[in-house]
């Protein structure tokens, strides 16, 4: 049964999960991180390197984010968040914020079909104040379109900040408390957790980025206390699913003890 169409006029072709022709290594069951989120950066570095506008780094990072979506799925990631639009962004030109927010909505006009297809559950974590009423729109309609979907959770973190999150969930816990609702000594982790955006967001495993930039951004703070980090020197226009998958082997090779640790003297040579 050929799949139906596109229902938006500027989506793209179907493809198969595997139109590279690129499979993923053969890892041991169960061993593939289960949430990977990625910083996408490297964009405006690409284009003005081509002569461009940094615009144009962002339309080319558009492929790379499908093939990316393909290639988790490929590979058995259940959980894969990506930065969008941070809070800080708002602090770029005029022309880059518009243009942005038109990208992310009419990314999701062009995919969410293709996505659906896939059985991808899309997903959005942000805040509502400044974001544009046809983005939120947008998501909300992707979130409907995909909702029974269960092979891989897409999150697109459009206008988020991990510290600004934070401080939404104190905020609505503190509310509780005023009200009466919980007591002060009832506070715990769980509890922070639970007003999160996305309070069933699994721990990030492996956090990716790509540039080369070694920091976190202000990108899922909560989530990714005990996450892997790989920072990875590829722009994002040139990054691939073989580049997912790359980091995918860094974070096999790493140990992870989360807080423990084993006592292993060395054996010292006589």
């Amino acid at each position: 049964m050929s799949p139906k169409p596109f229902t938006h006029p500027d989506a793209v072709p179907y493809r198969p999960l595997d139109w590279t022709g690129q499979q993923p290594p053969a890892w041991p069951r169960g061993s593939v991180p289960q949430h990977v989120a990625i910083v996408m950066d490297g964009n405006g570095r690409w284009a003005n390197r081509r002569g461009l506008p940094r615009i144009e780094g962002h339309r080319a990072g558009e492929t790379s984010m499908m093939d990316v979506i393909a290639g988790a799925v490929q590979a058995g990631v259940k959980h894969l968040s990506l930065y969008a639009f941070s809070t800080e962004n708002w602090r770029r030109s005029p022309d880059e914020v518009r243009f942005l927010m038109g990208f992310n909505r009419e990314v999701l006009h062009r995919h969410r079909d293709q996505m659906n297809e896939w059985g991808v559950r899309i997903r959005w974590a942000g805040r509502r104040p400044k974001l544009w009423g046809s983005v939120i729109k947008d998501l909300q309609i992707a979130e409907q379109l995909t909702k029974d979907n269960d092979t891989l959770t897409l999150t697109m973190c459009v206008n988020y900040g991990g510290r600004i999150e934070i401080v939404d969930a104190v905020r609505r816990v503190a509310e509780d408390v005023a009200a009466g609702r919980i007591k002060p000594q009832a506070i715990n982790e769980k509890m922070i957790r639970r007003h999160l955006y996305i309070p069933d967001m699994p721990d990030v495993d492996l956090f990716i980025r790509s540039s080369g930039e070694q920091r976190s951004s202000n990108f899922l703070l909560w989530e990714s206390a005990y996450a892997e980090y790989v920072f990875l020197d590829t722009l994002w226009p040139d990054f691939d699913r073989a580049e997912l998958w790359r980091a995918i082997d860094i974070y096999l090779d790493r140990d992870r003890r989360f807080g423990g640790a084993v006592d292993k003297p060395q054996e010292t040579q006589r």
